[in-house]
């Protein structure tokens, strides 16, 4: 069929009014409140339900953010139940000590053509050519922690598995990924990531211990455990945020179920963890913790702001670990010394609230440069604890 001119115009034209009816122009004005007495580089979340502007909006993937000089930023849209429709959108938010900053939220017919890129990102993912590790990182630092296989072959008498759920720490001194990098030289060269070519390296000790955040029931001086996460998934990955969840087989006298959902911001030391928890009995004392390896650090135990440093000594530098934690919902801490190996820790014995615990656990290596000493790393993590208090107030007009 040949169409005419006058066809064309017309089809053209409806073209266009549905075009217009999808990407109708929105510009909408952010603006972000910092309370506190620092400067903060945040990532800000626009949950879609909780404003009339996008709830309604089916062209979430047009949005753009601008600052107040018109730069377009690195945005990242999070769909957290998996259910195929955007939950929210982050950007990454500077704002000054006691100040607020306004930014602009903007959909255009040609916003995702010009969504900007960044090559820093965070990163997560299932590692089977390492048995079944799971990793993560962003651009300060790095974690990881081991799967089922892991622990069948430890179990069988193998001595290449890991048993193991504690949190294990890599330390690196470069922004941008090197968990794929590692890996892979890693199969070539079995233990290339236990020496540090210039990047960082794992020379981090986790075997029965917590490692820094794995979790616990302390119970009569005795720490029970679960074993390797069984299942893992991935929620959201970067560039601003990576999302995902571990289960664990049920564990302890007290049958425990826990999954834990993680998640780790660009720019951050800290990796948030949401522990949900069920019982088939009442658990005494749900428990964090911090191996002390060798007892040649230094602890720091603060539990009026929820904060738990230990600085110690690795090779020929120094590595600060902790966990901050909302103060209300611990209990009681501990500086637990044993003659074990890996027993002595710091332990953390939390309450959880509604079956859940959120707490955020980090670290900082002096070799990356990103601190310089021990005060450094209790500055950040006073700062932390200060930012977990004090959310970023975000108003949208």
């Amino acid at each position: 069929m040949i169409l005419s001119f006058k066809r064309i115009v017309s089809l053209f034209g409806i073209v266009v009014l549905f075009s217009s009816f999808f990407y109708k122009n929105i510009s909408n004005k952010i603006t972000i409140k910092n309370s506190l007495d620092f400067e903060r580089n945040e990532l800000v979340s626009i949950r879609f339900k909780d404003y009339k502007c996008f709830s309604n909006s089916k062209n979430h993937e047009s949005l753009l953010i601008k600052d107040k000089n018109g730069k377009q930023l690195v945005t990242q849209l999070v769909d957290n139940n998996l259910d195929g429709i955007p939950d929210e959108l982050l950007f990454q938010a500077a704002v000054p000590a006691n100040s607020e900053v306004t930014y602009t939220v903007i959909t255009t017919s040609k916003s995702i053509q010009k969504r900007p890129l960044d090559s820093i990102t965070t990163f997560a993912r299932f590692v089977p050519e390492r048995i079944d590790d799971f990793a993560w990182e962003n651009d300060k630092v790095a974690f990881r922690t081991y799967g089922p296989e892991a622990q069948r072959l430890t179990e069988a008498g193998r001595t290449d598995g890991t048993l193991s759920s504690g949190i294990d720490l890599w330390l690196k001194r470069v922004p941008y990924s090197i968990i794929d990098s590692w890996y892979f030289k890693n199969v070539k060269s079995p233990g290339y990531y236990h020496i540090d070519h210039g990047e960082g390296y794992d020379p981090y000790h986790v075997g029965s211990s917590r490692g820094t955040g794995g979790t616990g029931i302390w119970e009569n001086d005795s720490l029970y455990v679960s074993k390797n996460y069984v299942k893992s998934r991935i929620i959201a990955r970067g560039p601003l945020r990576t999302i995902f969840e571990l289960d664990y087989a049920p564990w302890s006298k007290y049958g425990v179920n826990e999954t834990k959902r993680i998640s780790l911001d660009l720019g951050t030391n800290f990796s948030k963890f949401e522990s949900k928890i069920s019982s088939t009995s009442s658990i005494p004392n749900f428990t964090l913790g911090i191996t002390l390896h060798e007892k040649k650090g230094i602890s720091a135990l603060n539990v009026q702001k929820g904060i738990y440093r230990y600085w110690e000594p690795i090779d020929d530098s120094f590595v600060g670990e902790g966990i901050v934690i909302d103060p209300k919902v611990v209990k009681k801490a501990l500086n637990y010394q044993s003659k074990t190996p890996d027993q002595s820790q710091i332990l953390i014995v939390a309450a959880p609230e509604n079956n859940s615990l959120i707490y955020y656990i980090g670290f900082s290596w002096l070799k990356s440069g990103q601190i310089q000493s021990v005060q450094d790393w209790d500055l950040l993590l006073e700062k932390q604890s200060k930012i977990i208090q004090n959310p970023l107030l975000v108003t949208i007009k």
